[in-house]
């Protein structure tokens, strides 16, 4: 049986064990490599402050790369007896290590620990989704010099209202997704703070040289107040889960454009048969269940948003075992985010206009306000002119 980092004398009960460790180990799969960087530098700062030989932390260190090459095959594996990827690698390192290994966990408690490989976790994840942005960004870009001269209606209550182009809509997301982009860097700022050696909340009873570790791991500053580095622990997923649902919420209003601009009764955009899946029953059906499918993923994204606010509500400060639920939504998160922009991305790339459909759908009606500016021009006033306009339209209906 795998010790758990913290067995004592007695053996938990099993179902309580499969209870209280959940998917947590199947989670943390995507852990491994960061528990093992944050380990890394935690060995040599033991080292630094002499708690560790030079020999020790070289064969630490050796020992956690070769973990995290492992990782990169596929090969190290996290089962439920450990409990956790902490418990799998603190075990493996006392299994090839002897004494080294079990002197790794000197001045450090596992909720640091987790907190730890979490954040650097969540700052590659947050880099990715910026960089996904930058993707999308620049594939509507092209999109939109093709197409730049072709107008289409635009719509106030789901009804024509004025002349819209290809163009005007498409800033209209690269601008939104920009300001993602600022919101997301705001997530990588708080995240960008080391919670090691704060240890169970209380600070550790010895000097270390937390600095340092931070330096080590790549975070641009240390998280001073150890209460905090627990307390915040499912704030920031929450705030960064909040980002997620506002690119999420884009994708939900692009994927409704998209769904009513492909409408065959208006046909201003085409999509490729590929991207199209068909009905059991009806032979003719062709339908965008990937842009419904982009449309839902908001829905889901902003109930993980408050799934973890709800879990952390009502809690005193301090760690709590609650805070493990708030792991799996966030990383789903990440993973939903990243295939939804993905999929958009691949959707734009493939987007075609027909331009001939949306030059029919540029009626007159589109061109009332412009005309009742005309008359003003003329020296008419607004309302005047409004009625007039009004009248005109009455009249040739």
């Amino acid at each position: 049986m795998n010790k758990k980092l913290w067995q004592k004398r007695y053996q938990l009960n099993k179902q309580i064990e499969d209870f209280t460790v959940g998917d947590d180990y199947i989670l943390d799969r995507q852990l491994v490599r960061y528990d093992c960087l944050a380990s890394i530098a935690h060995a040599q700062m033991l080292g630094k402050i002499g708690i560790l030989s030079e020999e020790n932390v070289k064969v630490l260190v050796n020992e956690l790369e070769g973990i995290i090459l492992l990782d990169k095959k596929g090969k190290f594996k996290v089962l439920k007896g450990d409990e956790d990827c902490h418990t799998a690698i603190e075990n493996h390192l006392i299994k090839t290590c002897g004494h080294a290994g079990k002197m790794i966990h000197t001045f450090r408690s596992r909720n640091d620990q987790v907190l730890a490989a979490l954040r650097l976790l969540y700052k590659d994840e947050l880099l990715e989704i910026n960089a996904l942005i930058i993707k999308i960004n620049n594939t509507i870009s092209q999109f939109k010099k093709r197409y730049m001269h072709v107008k289409i209606p635009g719509f106030t209550h789901t009804r024509k209202a004025m002349p819209s182009s290809i163009e005007l809509w498409s800033d209209a997301i690269i601008d939104s997704m920009k300001d993602n982009q600022k919101m997301l860097m705001v997530d990588y700022d708080l995240i960008d703070q080391s919670p090691l050696g704060t240890g169970a909340g209380y600070g550790i009873p010895f000097e270390i040289d937390r600095q340092y570790t931070a330096h080590q791991m790549g975070f641009g500053r240390v998280q001073e107040n150890s209460i905090y580095a627990q307390n915040s622990r499912g704030k920031f997923e929450s705030t960064m889960l909040h980002t997620l649902s506002l690119i999420l919420l884009d994708i939900n209003k692009i994927a409704s454009d998209l769904i009513l601009f492909t409408l065959p009764e208006l046909a201003f955009f085409e999509l490729p048969d590929e991207f199209l899946t068909g009905s059991s029953m009806m032979p003719q059906k062709k339908n965008p269940d990937v842009l419904e499918l982009l449309r839902s993923n908001y829905h889901i994204i902003v109930s993980y948003e408050f799934q973890v606010k709800n879990i952390i509500a009502n809690l005193i400060s301090g760690y709590h075992r609650d805070f493990q639920q708030t792991k799996g939504p966030t990383l789903r998160g990440f993973e939903i985010t990243k295939k939804s922009l993905s999929a958009l991305n691949l959707v734009f790339e493939n987007l075609r206009v027909n331009e001939d459909n949306c030059t029919r759908a540029m009626t007159n009606e589109l061109f009332a306000t412009e005309k009742a500016y005309q008359l003003v021009k003329q020296g008419i006033p607004f309302r005047e002119a409004y009625l007039t306009v009004v009248k005109e339209l009455s009249d040739s209906q």
